[in-house]
């Protein structure tokens, strides 16, 4: 019996301590007066509420109040790769990047918004007010001042000692022809992004890698020593030479310009490539895009039309007709045939450009005379089928792959849905659309002896040394046809209506169109046309081929002397020599 009193009495002990304690604590604090015990309480509320706040502070949004204060005292960005270069054919400098200084500003550290703002106008231009705006600007840390400032006029900046302004070294694009090449070559923003030409073709090659600095920043900008907390080195891109030649560039621009205003127009287009290679050594668009003042270029100035912007090509596409008829064996070039003034077909009339009456020609004189009733019944006597399938062969409604953003491609109705007047109207250049530069790929395969190139600029990779490869391809091995139709573009030039076109002592082939140009009310525009001329130095040194074209001229005029000045300047800066001119064989009308 004794043993169970002596645990009972052992569990009473072990609880009656705490509330022992408790009791003593109660009691002590009962006997204080009320006003004391309520000071008590209120000094325990605030020093509960002041532990709270510790721990939300250390612990629980730590990292977050570490982190602002960090933000507070450094500065991080990205650095810049240098943009890579690019070369025309000759190893000239068409794109590059030089060393500059971006500026910005704390707003929240300006004292005297309005004095900085006009000695930083009086130093980097512009007007007080626009720096004002900025350094005033509200809840930010960061405001960009100028980017990509010129050195010296950045460390004139520095001397001023302005509060709350910060240097940056940075690269700034620059283009030291100006608008020159500028449609081809393109242009960058300023954070070293292409967005047009060569620069956005080629944008992944040559913007590298961006890197990254974080750092304490000190007065003024300058890092504090030892304070560097993060840099990744920039990978600078790589640099590209591209086929262009801007001396020759520069002559096609110059020509295509002064020729299109006498011919009272504003637009106008042209390219010279080498139908061997494909290599395109000059193109160009009216009006024209300088690179270095955006602000000044017109609006769809920015594309080299002439690649992008398909037309109804004209009678420059009966040559396309003429290859067809020779290699189908329906008629050679003094075959004749008799071709009225007019015919019809599907209650519409085909009548030539200018009134004759009803004469045999042969097809050497349909194409000098450019008659569309004598080109439409031959590739009828053909065969439609034959001109249908020139077009799919010579890919003239698909885009040649060239290097360049925004390639046009053309169309064709499907040969399904052809009516003869479809046939008619397609076999002189209508109801057909293509580009400059599929007509100058197709000139360029017959100079070619039926081989045909992509077209292209990129020609290498400098650092690397990589040289690109482009795929060609034999479109015909009929030279009996290939020597015929170029007999009959020489005929055009000598005899025909390209006689502007021809140069002392060169056997200049080509071909010129007076094409009507669609009306969105339907039809035709009247009494204006897309004039042109595509052609080539045949049996020469060279394998370059020529566009020129004018685009809403009014009355028949011609390209052909634009042409000529082109190709003339051509011929003395590549020294081209030709073989003594062929003369074509002429028929009697």
């Amino acid at each position: 019996m004794g043993i169970p009193s002596r645990q009972r009495r052992g569990r009473g002990r072990a609880s009656s301590t705490p509330m022992g304690a408790r009791d003593a604590f109660a009691s002590v604090i009962g006997a204080l007066p009320e006003r004391t015990r309520v000071v008590l309480l209120v000094f325990a509320a605030i020093a509960a509420a002041f532990f709270l706040r510790l721990i939300f502070l250390q612990v629980i949004v730590a990292d977050q109040y570490s982190a602002m204060a960090e933000e507070s005292r450094t500065v991080s960005f990205e650095t810049s790769p240098r943009r890579g270069t690019i070369y025309d054919r000759n190893g000239i400098v068409l794109a590059t990047s030089v060393e500059a200084t971006t500026i910005y500003a704390n707003p929240v550290e300006v004292s005297n918004a309005v004095e900085e703002a006009r000695q930083l106008a009086d130093v980097l231009g512009g007007e007080a007010d626009d720096y004002q705006d900025l350094l005033a600007t509200p809840s930010t840390t960061f405001v960009y001042i100028k980017r990509q400032a010129d050195v010296d006029k950045a460390e004139k900046v520095k001397e001023l000692d302005l509060d709350g302004i910060y240097f940056i070294a940075d690269m700034r694009r620059e283009y030291p022809h100006g608008s020159v090449g500028g449609q081809v070559v393109g242009f960058c923003n300023a954070d070293g992004e292409g967005l047009t030409g060569l620069e956005l073709q080629y944008d992944d090659i040559l913007k590298g890698t961006p890197g990254v600095y974080v750092a304490e920043r000190g007065e003024k900008g300058f890092p504090i020593p030892g304070g560097v907390k993060e840099e990744v080195a920039a990978v600078d891109g790589q640099d590209i030479m591209i086929s262009l030649d801007i001396k020759l560039q520069d002559t096609v621009e110059r020509a295509l310009e002064e020729g299109v205003e006498e011919l009272e127009t504003e637009e106008g287009s042209s390219i010279v490539m080498d139908a061997a290679t494909g290599e395109v050594y000059a193109a160009c668009s009216l009006p024209y895009m300088d690179p270095t003042d955006m602000t000044k270029s017109e609006v769809g100035s920015e594309h080299v039309k002439a690649i992008t912007q398909p037309y109804e090509p004209g009678s420059t596409f009966k040559s396309v007709s003429a290859m067809a008829i020779l290699e189908s064996k329906a008629m050679g070039p003094e075959t004749t045939m008799f071709c009225p003034s007019t015919i019809s077909a599907n209650d519409y009339d085909v009548s030539d450009s200018h009134e004759r009456d009803g004469t045999t020609y042969s097809l050497r004189e349909i194409l000098n005379h450019s008659s569309n009733v004598g080109i439409s019944l031959a590739s009828y006597n053909a065969g439609f089928d034959k001109l249908n399938d020139a077009i799919k062969r010579y890919h003239l409604t698909e885009a040649t792959g060239i290097d360049y953003p925004g390639e046009g491609s053309g169309s064709v109705l499907d040969f399904s849905k052809w009516g003869r007047i479809t046939g008619y109207n397609i076999s002189f250049g209508q109801g057909i659309s293509v580009t400059p530069l599929q007509m100058v790929r197709f000139y360029g395969a017959i100079a070619n002896d039926g081989v045909m190139v992509t077209p292209h600029f990129l020609i290498a990779k400098t650092q690397s040394g990589e040289v690109p490869t482009y795929h060609e391809e034999t479109v015909t091995e009929d030279m009996e046809a290939i020597e015929d139709l170029r007999s009959m573009l020489r005929s055009v030039v000598t005899n025909g209506t390209g006689v502007a076109a021809d140069i002392e002592g060169y056997g200049v082939c080509g071909k010129t169109p007076t094409a009507e140009i669609p009306s969105e009310e339907g039809g035709y525009k009247q009494e204006v046309y897309n004039l042109g001329f595509c052609g080539f130095i045949d049996n020469s040194s060279s394998k370059l081929v020529c566009f020129v074209g004018a685009n809403e001229v009014y009355a028949m005029r011609q390209t052909t002397q634009i042409f000529n000045d082109i190709m003339s300047n051509a011929v003395k800066q590549y020294n081209i020599t030709a073989a003594e001119a062929k003369q074509p064989a002429t028929s009697k009308e």
